[in-house]
């Protein structure tokens, strides 16, 4: 027969595992609570509304990932200033390259933006996961 250790024994937590970093799951059916939640950022210009959750950032501040929901807008972009990784919860976005080139996007989809490119992104709103990489991004 075996004798078990006492159950105080087994709970020692020791530094290491108290710092231990752990994942974050963001279900898609909780976004509207979490971008109605007190860690939204609310924003917005030009009539367009938005709200974001950046649920990580990495410590040199170069990489940054959450949520982000928009109302309707057409924005002309002279130079996209990161390079950004979105999936789309719901909405969608029209984008429009430079060239003409057209990329329909909805929900469901993910697409990558590099950082530099020009074009017309038009929606009638949505709300997306976002990683971005900001190569300029310097550590506070």
């Amino acid at each position: 027969m075996y004798k078990l250790a006492p159950l105080a024994l087994l709970l020692v937590v020791t530094p290491a595992m108290a710092e231990t970093a752990h994942p974050v799951k963001i279900p898609s059916s909780e976004a509207d609570a979490t971008l109605a939640g007190p860690t939204a950022v609310p924003g917005g210009r030009n009539g367009v509304q938005t709200k974001w959750v950046e649920m990580l950032e990495s410590k040199d501040k170069k990489v940054s990932a959450g949520i982000f929901t928009a109302t309707a807008s057409r924005n002309e972009i002279a130079s996209y200033r990161v390079d950004e990784f979105m999936y789309f919860i719901s909405g969608g976005v029209t984008l429009t390259s430079a060239d003409g080139t057209v990329t329909e996007i909805k929900a469901g989809d993910g697409v990558t933006i590099p950082k530099g490119w020009k074009g017309v992104w038009d929606t009638k709103g949505y709300t997306k996961y976002y990683v971005t990489y900001d190569s300029e991004a310097a550590a506070k």
